[in-house]
């Protein structure tokens, strides 16, 4: 279906529009006359306004016990994503509150402003064991309200001071601005920073993820935290059959180019809504291989639009996902990547002071 035809089609956001679907028995919710429906005086939809709503969370570290995930926890100090890349599995997480894992997902945010009293009070628990704290995992930590509420550098800080070792993930070069923080971190042994990258195209990422940085934005990034002395990482996720797969080999050089030690990929997972929001997205972006994309995608996911049993969800199966995991390896050990992992030291912890009176020895 063409971009005219297309009734709720927002440019600037990833999703076409917001998925009214529900898997929790909430009521339909109608369109919001304060934007969802309102047309600029040229025609076109007007783009979604982003409002923050604050919230205050009980804790803040998120916990799991996934077999394939390198970490058992996380700190998210937002919900929902500005970036609004098309494809992340973390939409879903939106239907919990009764919003939309379409562009609710990304035009109506929730902040943690007092996520990093919550990570003090939760390190100072005598019980507490140490372990590397993983920073988005679900929702980018620099995504662009980190400029105005800072959370992500607020929890730093703290970690900073009690020595914790801790792992980021983003797909912003806003990153730099905690430079100084990380670096120091860096030189103890307690810090890696990832940045994502899913392609190299101008059209694709534009479209891809409207509002994240441009990739040439973020090898700079990755160089400048090279540079830093900071174990530096290269994702490319997700890799998109017949989109972005043709790019896996230049994103693992330009990774190395730019100072990569490593680099890791995950084809495409599109749990529960993302499902139809990405064939929404195809339909107008790339309709003349909407079905072939789909096509491969099953292949690699057990003939379903998402395979979400342990180890496949993050490797695929089949032909395809093992054609792209050997072509992916060759590029790693072409570019020298991959040869020595990153081990974060965990033996420098020390609880922070819990509250204001212990700074004055009380």
């Amino acid at each position: 279906m063409p971009k005219s035809c297309w009734p709720d089609f927002s440019p600037g956001r990833g999703a076409p529009a917001n998925d009214l679907s529900r898997r929790f028995n909430q009521a339909e919710r109608v369109a919001d006359a304060d934007w969802l429906d309102q047309r600029t005086l040229l025609d076109e939809v007007a783009p979604p306004k982003t409002s923050v709503t604050l919230e205050k969370p009980k804790t803040i570290i998120a916990r799991n016990v996934s077999p394939d995930l390198p970490f058992d926890r996380s700190i998210n100090p937002y919900r929902g994503c500005e970036h609004g890349c098309v494809y992340c599995y973390a939409r879903p997480t939106h239907a919990w509150l009764d919003l939309s894992p379409g562009l609710d997902f990304e035009s109506r945010l929730f902040a943690k402003p007092n996520a990093a009293a919550l990570l003090r009070a939760e390190l100072s628990k005598k019980n507490y064991r140490v372990a590397t704290i993983a920073f988005g995992t679900n929702t980018d930590p620099y995504q662009p309200i980190e400029g105005r509420f800072g959370l992500t550098r607020a929890c730093l800080q703290i970690l900073a001071e009690a020595n914790h070792p801790l792992t980021i993930t983003t797909k912003s070069d806003r990153v730099l601005r905690d430079l100084d923080i990380l670096s120091a971190m860096a030189s103890r042994g307690l810090v890696a920073v990832a940045i994502s990258i899913t392609s190299l195209e101008s059209r694709t990422h534009r479209s891809l993820e409207p509002r994240a940085p441009r990739p040439e934005k973020r090898l700079a990034a990755l160089r400048a935290l090279a540079n830093a002395g900071i174990p530096t990482h290269i994702s490319i996720a997700p890799i998109i059959p017949a989109i972005t797969d043709h790019e896996i080999e230049a994103l693992v050089a330009a990774g190395a180019k730019a100072g990569a030690r490593s680099a890791s990929y995950i084809p495409i997972r599109l749990p529960h809504e993302v499902a139809p929001l990405f064939r929404d997205w195809l339909a107008i972006h790339y309709p003349e291989r909407a079905e072939k994309v789909m096509a491969q995608i099953q292949q690699m996911r057990g003939g379903r639009d998402n395979d979400p049993d342990y180890f496949n969800r993050m490797r695929g199966s089949g032909p395809l996902a093992d054609l792209i995991r050997v072509r992916f390896q060759k590029a790693c050990r072409m570019a020298g990547l991959n040869i020595d992992r990153t081990i974060l030291r965990s033996d420098l912890f020390k609880a922070p002071c819990g509250n204001q009176l212990d700074l004055f020895g009380r």
